[in-house]
Protein backbone atom coordinates (compact mmCIF):
# COMPACT_ATOMS: atom_id res chain seq x y z
CA UNK A 1 0.00 0.00 0.00
CA UNK A 2 1.23 3.92 -0.10
CA UNK A 3 3.16 5.49 2.49
CA UNK A 4 3.72 8.76 3.62
CA UNK A 5 4.04 11.12 1.13
CA UNK A 6 5.26 14.61 0.27
CA UNK A 7 4.80 16.44 -2.93
CA UNK A 8 7.53 19.47 -4.22
CA UNK A 9 6.20 21.68 -6.14
CA UNK A 10 7.78 21.02 -9.83
CA UNK A 11 7.45 22.10 -13.38
CA UNK A 12 5.16 20.17 -15.21
CA UNK A 13 2.04 19.14 -16.78
CA UNK A 14 -1.61 18.62 -19.07
CA UNK A 15 -4.94 17.93 -17.61
CA UNK A 16 -6.33 14.78 -18.16
CA UNK A 17 -8.53 16.39 -21.01
CA UNK A 18 -10.51 12.97 -20.56
CA UNK A 19 -13.15 15.23 -20.77
CA UNK A 20 -16.79 14.78 -19.41
CA UNK A 21 -18.74 14.49 -22.51
CA UNK A 22 -16.23 11.23 -23.32
CA UNK A 23 -18.56 9.08 -24.61
CA UNK A 24 -19.35 11.34 -27.07
CA UNK A 25 -15.54 10.74 -28.77
CA UNK A 26 -16.44 12.10 -31.49
CA UNK A 27 -13.27 13.35 -33.44
CA UNK A 28 -11.33 14.75 -36.29
CA UNK A 29 -11.23 11.72 -38.70
CA UNK A 30 -8.16 13.18 -40.86
CA UNK A 31 -4.75 13.50 -39.43
CA UNK A 32 -4.78 16.12 -42.48
CA UNK A 33 -6.94 18.17 -39.75
CA UNK A 34 -5.35 20.07 -36.96
CA UNK A 35 -6.30 22.96 -35.26
CA UNK A 36 -5.01 25.61 -37.06
CA UNK A 37 -1.10 26.39 -35.38
CA UNK A 38 -2.67 30.36 -34.50
CA UNK A 39 -4.95 28.67 -31.92
CA UNK A 40 -3.23 26.43 -29.57
CA UNK A 41 -2.91 28.83 -26.96
CA UNK A 42 -7.23 28.77 -27.32
CA UNK A 43 -7.46 25.15 -26.87
CA UNK A 44 -5.31 25.48 -24.31
CA UNK A 45 -6.88 28.37 -22.46
CA UNK A 46 -10.23 26.59 -23.04
CA UNK A 47 -9.01 23.05 -21.79
CA UNK A 48 -7.70 24.55 -18.69
CA UNK A 49 -11.15 26.35 -17.63
CA UNK A 50 -12.97 23.60 -18.46
CA UNK A 51 -10.62 21.25 -16.31
CA UNK A 52 -10.02 23.67 -13.31
CA UNK A 53 -13.88 23.99 -12.63
CA UNK A 54 -14.20 20.38 -12.71
CA UNK A 55 -11.20 20.31 -10.28
CA UNK A 56 -12.99 22.63 -8.33
CA UNK A 57 -16.22 21.24 -8.08
CA UNK A 58 -14.86 17.88 -6.57
CA UNK A 59 -13.09 19.78 -4.69
CA UNK A 60 -16.25 21.96 -3.16
CA UNK A 61 -17.68 18.22 -2.62
CA UNK A 62 -20.03 18.70 -5.20
CA UNK A 63 -20.22 15.01 -6.44
CA UNK A 64 -24.16 15.63 -7.45
CA UNK A 65 -24.07 18.39 -9.65
CA UNK A 66 -20.60 16.63 -10.81
CA UNK A 67 -22.11 13.42 -12.00
CA UNK A 68 -23.23 13.88 -15.14
CA UNK A 69 -22.02 14.11 -18.93
CA UNK A 70 -22.38 18.12 -19.00
CA UNK A 71 -20.08 18.61 -15.38
CA UNK A 72 -17.59 16.21 -14.88
CA UNK A 73 -17.57 12.75 -17.12
CA UNK A 74 -18.83 10.62 -13.74
CA UNK A 75 -21.89 8.70 -15.14
CA UNK A 76 -21.38 9.25 -18.94
CA UNK A 77 -20.68 6.14 -20.60
CA UNK A 78 -17.33 6.63 -21.92
CA UNK A 79 -15.74 7.55 -18.37
CA UNK A 80 -17.93 5.21 -16.17
CA UNK A 81 -16.60 1.95 -14.79
CA UNK A 82 -13.47 2.29 -16.51
CA UNK A 83 -12.07 0.61 -12.92
CA UNK A 84 -12.12 -1.97 -10.91
CA UNK A 85 -13.51 -2.00 -7.34
CA UNK A 86 -10.11 -3.98 -6.22
CA UNK A 87 -8.28 -1.56 -8.10
CA UNK A 88 -9.72 1.83 -6.33
CA UNK A 89 -9.68 -0.05 -3.36
CA UNK A 90 -8.02 2.71 -0.80
CA UNK A 91 -7.89 5.30 -3.06
CA UNK A 92 -8.95 8.73 -2.03
CA UNK A 93 -12.51 9.51 -3.29
CA UNK A 94 -11.94 12.10 -4.82
CA UNK A 95 -9.45 10.65 -7.10
CA UNK A 96 -12.07 8.20 -8.48
CA UNK A 97 -14.86 10.89 -9.11
CA UNK A 98 -12.48 13.34 -11.19
CA UNK A 99 -11.46 10.20 -13.33
CA UNK A 100 -12.30 11.51 -16.60
CA UNK A 101 -10.41 8.90 -19.32
CA UNK A 102 -11.87 6.84 -21.72
CA UNK A 103 -9.85 3.73 -20.70
CA UNK A 104 -7.64 2.24 -18.03
CA UNK A 105 -4.06 2.50 -18.89
CA UNK A 106 -2.86 1.09 -15.71
CA UNK A 107 -4.66 -2.06 -16.22
CA UNK A 108 -2.89 -2.70 -19.87
CA UNK A 109 0.10 -1.59 -19.30
CA UNK A 110 3.06 -3.41 -18.13
CA UNK A 111 4.64 -1.71 -15.08
CA UNK A 112 7.68 -3.52 -13.16
CA UNK A 113 9.03 -2.78 -9.81
CA UNK A 114 11.30 0.39 -9.34
CA UNK A 115 10.54 1.68 -12.94
CA UNK A 116 9.60 5.03 -13.48
CA UNK A 117 6.39 6.08 -14.97
CA UNK A 118 4.74 9.24 -16.40
CA UNK A 119 1.26 10.52 -16.96
CA UNK A 120 0.33 12.86 -19.63
CA UNK A 121 -2.43 14.93 -18.34
CA UNK A 122 -2.65 13.17 -14.59
CA UNK A 123 -6.07 15.34 -13.79
CA UNK A 124 -6.95 14.60 -10.37
CA UNK A 125 -3.88 11.63 -10.16
CA UNK A 126 -5.88 8.03 -10.21
CA UNK A 127 -3.94 6.67 -12.64
CA UNK A 128 -0.83 8.22 -11.38
CA UNK A 129 -1.36 6.65 -7.73
CA UNK A 130 -2.35 3.08 -9.18
CA UNK A 131 1.63 2.89 -11.30
CA UNK A 132 2.93 4.30 -7.82
CA UNK A 133 1.10 1.32 -6.28
CA UNK A 134 2.51 -1.40 -9.17
CA UNK A 135 6.44 0.19 -9.45
CA UNK A 136 6.28 0.03 -6.08
CA UNK A 137 8.88 1.95 -3.39
CA UNK A 138 12.00 1.82 -6.12
CA UNK A 139 9.77 3.39 -8.64
CA UNK A 140 8.23 6.66 -9.34
CA UNK A 141 4.86 8.22 -10.75
CA UNK A 142 5.16 11.40 -12.35
CA UNK A 143 2.40 13.16 -13.13
CA UNK A 144 1.93 16.20 -15.56
CA UNK A 145 -0.82 18.78 -15.57
CA UNK A 146 -1.53 22.21 -16.85
CA UNK A 147 -3.70 23.10 -14.78
CA UNK A 148 -3.34 24.21 -11.30
CA UNK A 149 -6.77 23.25 -10.09
CA UNK A 150 -6.03 19.49 -11.24
CA UNK A 151 -2.47 19.97 -9.14
CA UNK A 152 -4.04 20.77 -6.31
CA UNK A 153 -6.80 18.26 -5.88
CA UNK A 154 -4.00 15.57 -7.20
CA UNK A 155 -1.71 16.54 -4.76
CA UNK A 156 -4.43 16.50 -2.20
CA UNK A 157 -5.53 13.23 -3.10
CA UNK A 158 -1.95 12.13 -3.36
CA UNK A 159 -1.24 13.07 0.93
CA UNK A 160 -4.50 11.37 1.36
CA UNK A 161 -3.38 8.30 -0.28
CA UNK A 162 0.16 8.50 1.56
CA UNK A 163 2.11 8.21 -1.10
CA UNK A 164 5.66 8.93 -1.29
CA UNK A 165 6.61 7.74 -4.89
CA UNK A 166 4.74 10.40 -6.59
CA UNK A 167 5.29 13.24 -7.64
CA UNK A 168 3.01 15.92 -9.72
CA UNK A 169 4.13 18.27 -12.21
CA UNK A 170 3.16 21.73 -14.57
CA UNK A 171 3.37 21.86 -17.33
CA UNK A 172 2.42 21.21 -21.07
CA UNK A 173 2.62 17.77 -22.78
CA UNK A 174 4.40 19.29 -25.95
CA UNK A 175 7.05 20.58 -23.89
CA UNK A 176 7.53 17.79 -20.99
CA UNK A 177 10.22 18.97 -18.46
CA UNK A 178 11.99 15.80 -17.86
CA UNK A 179 15.22 14.81 -19.25
CA UNK A 180 16.31 12.59 -21.84
CA UNK A 181 16.14 9.53 -21.09
CA UNK A 182 14.49 9.70 -17.83
CA UNK A 183 11.32 7.86 -18.00
CA UNK A 184 10.58 3.92 -18.31
CA UNK A 185 6.72 4.17 -19.49
CA UNK A 186 4.80 6.36 -20.74
CA UNK A 187 0.60 6.67 -19.97
CA UNK A 188 -1.84 8.52 -20.60
CA UNK A 189 -6.07 8.40 -20.56
CA UNK A 190 -7.91 10.33 -23.25
CA UNK A 191 -5.26 13.34 -23.39
CA UNK A 192 -2.87 13.36 -26.54
CA UNK A 193 -6.22 13.99 -28.82
CA UNK A 194 -6.75 17.64 -26.81
CA UNK A 195 -3.26 18.79 -28.46
CA UNK A 196 -3.10 21.04 -31.40
CA UNK A 197 0.14 19.58 -31.91
CA UNK A 198 0.31 15.93 -31.97
CA UNK A 199 3.79 15.69 -33.47
CA UNK A 200 5.14 17.16 -30.73
CA UNK A 201 3.38 15.38 -28.01
CA UNK A 202 5.25 12.12 -29.69
CA UNK A 203 8.78 13.95 -30.20
CA UNK A 204 8.95 14.74 -26.51
CA UNK A 205 7.40 11.10 -25.67
CA UNK A 206 10.20 10.02 -27.38
CA UNK A 207 12.52 11.98 -26.05
CA UNK A 208 11.95 11.23 -22.33
CA UNK A 209 12.08 7.17 -22.62
CA UNK A 210 15.17 5.30 -22.11
CA UNK A 211 16.05 3.06 -24.48
CA UNK A 212 13.96 0.28 -24.26
CA UNK A 213 11.07 2.14 -22.96
CA UNK A 214 7.26 1.45 -23.72
CA UNK A 215 4.22 4.13 -24.78
CA UNK A 216 1.20 2.79 -23.46
CA UNK A 217 -1.82 5.08 -23.79
CA UNK A 218 -6.02 4.76 -24.08
CA UNK A 219 -7.16 7.47 -26.10
CA UNK A 220 -9.70 8.11 -28.73
CA UNK A 221 -8.96 7.56 -32.32
CA UNK A 222 -11.28 8.12 -35.07
CA UNK A 223 -12.26 4.71 -37.57
CA UNK A 224 -13.48 6.31 -40.66
CA UNK A 225 -12.77 9.85 -42.61
CA UNK A 226 -16.32 10.78 -43.12
CA UNK A 227 -17.14 12.90 -40.08
CA UNK A 228 -19.21 15.78 -40.78
CA UNK A 229 -16.73 19.31 -40.72
CA UNK A 230 -18.99 20.98 -38.22
CA UNK A 231 -17.92 18.30 -35.71
CA UNK A 232 -14.05 18.97 -36.72
CA UNK A 233 -14.26 22.80 -36.49
CA UNK A 234 -15.88 22.77 -33.11
CA UNK A 235 -13.56 23.59 -30.07
CA UNK A 236 -15.95 22.88 -27.54
CA UNK A 237 -15.65 18.94 -29.26
CA UNK A 238 -11.99 19.54 -28.95
CA UNK A 239 -12.02 19.88 -25.65
CA UNK A 240 -14.04 17.48 -24.75
CA UNK A 241 -11.90 14.65 -26.56
CA UNK A 242 -14.05 14.93 -29.75
CA UNK A 243 -12.79 17.04 -32.36
CA UNK A 244 -9.17 15.70 -31.87
CA UNK A 245 -9.16 12.46 -32.33
CA UNK A 246 -6.77 10.98 -34.92
CA UNK A 247 -7.62 8.55 -37.56
CA UNK A 248 -6.52 5.10 -36.80
CA UNK A 249 -3.70 4.77 -39.19
CA UNK A 250 -2.61 8.12 -38.97
CA UNK A 251 -1.61 7.65 -35.48
CA UNK A 252 0.49 4.63 -36.31
CA UNK A 253 2.11 6.65 -38.66
CA UNK A 254 3.01 9.86 -36.43
CA UNK A 255 4.24 7.26 -33.61
CA UNK A 256 6.18 5.85 -36.59
CA UNK A 257 7.95 8.94 -37.77
CA UNK A 258 8.56 10.02 -33.95
CA UNK A 259 10.61 7.10 -33.80
CA UNK A 260 8.54 4.17 -32.41
CA UNK A 261 8.50 0.91 -33.15
CA UNK A 262 6.26 -2.37 -32.93
CA UNK A 263 3.31 0.03 -33.12
CA UNK A 264 0.13 -1.56 -32.40
CA UNK A 265 -3.46 0.00 -31.98
CA UNK A 266 -5.92 -2.14 -30.57
CA UNK A 267 -9.55 -1.08 -30.77
CA UNK A 268 -11.44 -1.77 -27.56
CA UNK A 269 -14.41 -0.23 -27.87
CA UNK A 270 -16.41 1.43 -30.67
CA UNK A 271 -18.95 4.38 -29.65
CA UNK A 272 -22.70 4.08 -31.02
CA UNK A 273 -24.71 7.00 -32.39
CA UNK A 274 -26.67 6.99 -29.02
CA UNK A 275 -23.77 7.35 -27.21
CA UNK A 276 -23.73 11.02 -29.22
CA UNK A 277 -26.94 11.79 -29.08
CA UNK A 278 -26.79 14.20 -25.88
CA UNK A 279 -23.18 15.28 -26.55
CA UNK A 280 -24.27 16.32 -29.77
CA UNK A 281 -27.46 18.32 -28.78
CA UNK A 282 -25.45 19.87 -26.07
CA UNK A 283 -23.42 20.93 -29.04
CA UNK A 284 -26.36 22.80 -30.68
CA UNK A 285 -25.92 20.11 -33.57
CA UNK A 286 -28.48 17.98 -35.07
CA UNK A 287 -27.90 14.05 -33.42
CA UNK A 288 -30.85 12.91 -35.95
CA UNK A 289 -28.95 13.84 -39.07
CA UNK A 290 -25.40 13.50 -37.80
CA UNK A 291 -25.89 10.29 -35.73
CA UNK A 292 -25.97 7.99 -38.61
CA UNK A 293 -22.83 9.58 -39.64
CA UNK A 294 -20.89 9.39 -36.36
CA UNK A 295 -22.27 5.87 -35.76
CA UNK A 296 -18.94 3.19 -35.20
CA UNK A 297 -17.01 6.30 -36.34
CA UNK A 298 -14.63 6.34 -33.00
CA UNK A 299 -13.69 4.19 -30.69
CA UNK A 300 -11.92 3.96 -27.25
CA UNK A 301 -8.18 2.24 -27.92
CA UNK A 302 -4.85 1.37 -26.48
CA UNK A 303 -2.02 2.53 -27.97
CA UNK A 304 1.51 0.99 -27.41
CA UNK A 305 4.84 1.60 -28.73
CA UNK A 306 8.62 1.00 -27.87
CA UNK A 307 11.62 2.78 -28.43
CA UNK A 308 14.41 0.91 -29.20
CA UNK A 309 16.70 -0.49 -26.68
CA UNK A 310 20.18 0.75 -29.26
Amino acid sequence: MFQGAQFPDSPISMTRFQIIDLDYQFQIPDSRFEMPMSQPTDIHSSVEARYGKIARTVTAGSKASCCGPNECGCGDPISSDLYDAAQIAGLPADAVVASLGCGNPTALATLHEGEVVLDLGSGGGIDVLLSARRVGPTGKAYGLDMTDDMLALARENQRKAGVENVEFLKGNIEAIPLPDNSVDVIISNCVINLSADKDKVLAEAFRVLRPGGRFAVSDVVSLRRDVPAEIRRSLELWVGCVAGALYRDDFRDKLTQAGFEQVDIEIVREYRAADARQFLNDAGLDADAIGPTVDGAFGSAFVRATKSAN
